[in-house]
C-alpha cells in the first residue's frame, strides 16, 4: 500500500453494472436485490436494490478501476439503504438479514480500504457501518445457528469493523466527534476484556472522560467485580447502539449472578425468593424468562411465583440462554427507526432513561 497513490472511487451505484450483468447471468442475485415483479428462471436485479457482495481480493490480481469503487458518500448511502430497507424487512428472518447485511458491509469497508477517502469521511462510513451491524447481529434469536447467519462469522466481521474503525482513529488528524462513543462500544462487545481495556486506558484522558466512556468503563467495573445490582442499573439506562454491543454479555452475566445466588441462599431444605425480585434484579422481561432461568438451571419452583434454592440443585449446561432482551434492548429505540439512529449525531439518551424507568 505505501508508496502507492490511491484512486478515488467514481461508481455512483450501489452495486457496479457490470457486476451486476454478471450475477444476473451466473443467477447470483439475492432476492432482497430482485425487481419486483420479475419472476421466471432469470431474475433480474433492480438497481435501486442490488448491492455489491464481498468478494476477497486475489493475490497478484489488478486492483480494481475506480468505475468499480463506490465514493464515500455512496457508501454512506449503501449503509443508510441497508439500515432503512433491508434491517426493517419484516418478510424475512433476522438470521437472513444479517447474513446479507453484514456481507454487503464487508465490501463497504473493502471499497473504502481501496481508495482514497478523507479521514472524516471514511470515519463516518466506518461508524455508520459498524452501527448497522451491531444492531442486526442484536436482532438475531437464540435460533439463529439454524438459519443462514453464523455467529462466529458475524463476531469475527463485528470485530473486523471495531479494527478498521479504529485503526481510522489512530492514523486521522480528526477531531472525530463520535469517537468516544464508539470506543466505548469497542469496551461494551468485549467486556471483561483485558486488551480491550488496557486499548481503551491508552486513550488521551480527555477522550477517556467522556460520558460515554465513562459509562462504558462503570459497565465493565460492575461486570467484573461481579456487582449484579450495579451491572444492570447500568445497563437499564444504556442507550440503543451500547445496549447492542453488550447484549452478548447479558446471558453470562445473568447466569454467573445466578449462581451466586444459588452459593449464598441455598440450604438442604430450601430457601425461597420471589421471581418478582429476580426480574427486577437481572432486568428480565418478565416472570415467564425469570422462571425459564431457574428452571434452566436446575432450580425448582415453588409455585408460580418463587424459584426454591436447594443444596446441590443448581447446574450449568450449555450456553447461557440467550433472553429476548426486550427491556435492556429492544424498546430503546423509543420508536425510532435503524437508520435514525444510525446517522445520529450522537445517541439521545434521554430516550433510553425514560424507557427504562417506565
Amino acid at each position: 500500500m505505501s508508496g502507492c497513490k490511491l484512486p478515488v472511487g467514481t461508481c455512483p451505484d450501489m452495486c457496479p453494472a457490470a457486476e451486476r450483468a454478471q450475477r444476473e447471468k451466473e443467477r447470483r442475485l439475492h432476492r432482497f436485490e430482485v425487481a419486483p415483479g420479475c419472476r421466471g428462471d432469470r431474475p433480474r436485479a433492480d438497481p435501486q436494490r442490488a448491492v455489491k457482495e464481498y468478494r476477497r481480493p486475489a493475490a497478484g490480481k489488478a486492483r480494481p478501476p475506480p468505475s468499480q469503487l463506490r465514493p464515500p458518500s455512496v457508501l454512506l448511502a449503501t449503509v443508510r439503504y441497508l439500515a432503512g430497507e433491508v434491517a426493517e424487512r419484516a418478510d424475512a428472518s433476522s438470521a437472513e438479514v444479517a447474513s446479507f447485511v453484514a456481507d454487503r458491509l464487508r465490501a463497504v469497508r473493502l471499497d473504502l480500504a481501496l481508495q482514497d477517502a478523507g479521514d472524516a469521511e471514511a470515519a463516518g462510513v466506518l461508524e455508520a457501518a459498524l452501527a448497522v451491524l451491531l444492531a442486526v447481529v442484536a436482532r438475531l434469536g437464540p435460533d439463529a445457528v439454524r438459519g443462514p447467519a453464523d455467529p462466529v462469522l458475524l463476531q469475527a466481521q463485528v470485530q473486523e469493523g471495531f479494527g478498521s474503525l479504529r485503526r481510522c482513529y489512530a492514523q486521522g488528524a480528526g477531531p472525530h466527534p463520535r469517537e468516544a462513543v464508539f470506543q466505548g462500544l469497542f469496551l461494551l462487545y468485549n467486556l471483561g476484556s483485558v486488551e480491550a481495556l488496557h486499548e481503551v486506558l491508552q486513550l488521551p484522558a480527555a477522550l477517556r472522560s467522556c460520558p460515554a466512556l465513562r459509562r462504558a468503563l462503570a459497565v465493565d467495573s460492575a461486570f467484573r467485580e461481579g456487582n449484579t445490582a450495579r451491572l444492570f442499573r447500568l445497563l437499564r439506562i444504556l442507550p440503543y447502539l451500547q445496549s447492542c454491543a453488550v447484549q452478548c454479555h447479558i446471558g453470562r452475566a445473568r447466569r454467573e449472578a445466578l449462581a451466586r445466588l444459588a452459593r449464598a441462599l441455598s440450604t438442604p431444605k430450601g430457601q425461597t425468593l420471589p421471581l418478582g425480585f429476580m426480574v427486577h434484579l437481572l432486568a428480565l422481561d418478565g416472570p415467564e424468562e425469570a422462571r425459564d432461568l431457574c428452571q434452566a438451571h436446575g432450580l425448582p419452583l415453588d409455585g408460580q411465583e418463587r424459584v426454591v434454592f436447594l443444596r446441590g440443585r443448581y447446574t450449568e449446561k450449555g450456553l447461557p440462554p440467550a433472553g429476548t432482551c426486550s427491556v435492556l434492548v429492544a424498546s430503546k429505540l423509543g420508536g425510532r427507526t435503524l437508520e435514525e439512529v444510525v446517522v445520529a449525531e450522537e445517541e439521545d439518551e434521554g430516550v433510553a432513561r425514560r424507557k427504562s424507568s417506565a
